[in-house]
């Protein structure tokens, strides 16, 4: 697997540390890991199911509606048909939206400094302004997941608000509060945990995790996210990592706070397909 990437991590470490927006384990919210999830194929829709309750046991939603990053990042989560090859509509007000979120993201710590690290680079405009457009191009701009089709996606519908294909598999998804919202309204069900490696399983102060979960009629078998980082969080992680490369994937091995990670990110086009983490096995195993 590629090397580790000492100057990304150097970076990421420096975001995670200002993230002062960041939800704290036990104190901001609780999950509960409850049982490990068997492993199955995807599309599958019969499984074990090894936790009866809720993964999210507990989220301060004071925080969420107060807090302008979360609070605007809510507001956009219900404004795509989750179906591909249904034609996205994205009206004015939804527009106004993305906007209202990506000027309270621009404003944060976390922002900025992808916003520097970048201009470093000669990859982000120099203006905010110009560069909130570069991300509303990335981000938002609708697309079609398969050739020729009707534009039915963007980066953020897949990564933040989740995708289905023909009703059997779900794609994306990988974004904390969305999986809390939507089991609070009982459209998702939490499988269990996927453990790494010889750990025999995570604790619930972990900030990553693997997951198995189902949503509108479909499992996923492994899906794995960030637990409590802000919406800039994530948004800086990607949008740095998908600026670096031209590649069409691009899998970049970076270690934050104690984790050990590769960051995927997919192209498609000039947009963003797809990003998330994935939980490496600790170097010491």
């Amino acid at each position: 697997r590629k090397a580790l990437n000492h100057e990304l991590s150097k970076l990421f470490n420096e975001m995670w540390d200002m993230d002062v927006n960041r939800f704290a384990p036990g104190k901001d919210y609780a999950i509960e890991l409850q049982g490990k999830a068997d492993a199955v194929q995807q599309g599958h829709s019969a499984v074990q199911d090894s936790a009866a309750r809720h993964l999210f046991h507990y989220v301060n939603e004071e925080r969420l509606k107060n807090i302008k990053t979360f609070a605007t990042f809510i507001s956009l989560l219900d404004n795509y048909e989750t179906s591909t090859g249904v034609e996205e509509v994205v009206t004015p007000e939804e527009i106004a939206e993305n906007n209202c979120f990506l000027d309270a993201i621009l404003m944060t710590g976390v922002m900025k400094l992808a916003h520097k690290y970048l201009l470093k680079k000669n990859l982000a405009k120099p203006n905010l302004s110009d560069f909130k457009y570069q991300l509303y191009d990335i981000w938002f701009q609708l697309y079609a997941r398969k050739e020729g089709d009707r534009p039915d996606s963007c980066g953020f519908e897949h990564v933040f608000v989740g995708e289905t294909r023909h009703g059997k598999q779900i794609l994306g998804l990988h974004n904390w509060v969305q999986f809390y919202l939507q089991e609070k309204h009982n459209q998702i069900d939490y499988k269990g945990y996927i453990t790494r490696k010889n750990k025999t399983r995570p604790d619930r102060d972990d900030q990553v995790l693997s997951i198995q979960f189902s949503w509108k009629g479909s499992v996923k078998p492994i899906g794995s996210t960030f637990i409590g980082v802000s919406p800039e969080f994530e948004f800086a992680l990607y949008t740095v990592i998908f600026l670096l490369s031209g590649e069409k994937v691009t899998r970049e091995t970076v270690k934050i706070e104690e984790y050990e990670l590769q960051i995927v990110v997919c192209r498609h086009g000039h947009h963003i397909g797809t990003a998330y983490p994935v939980l490496l096995n600790a170097s010491n195993e």
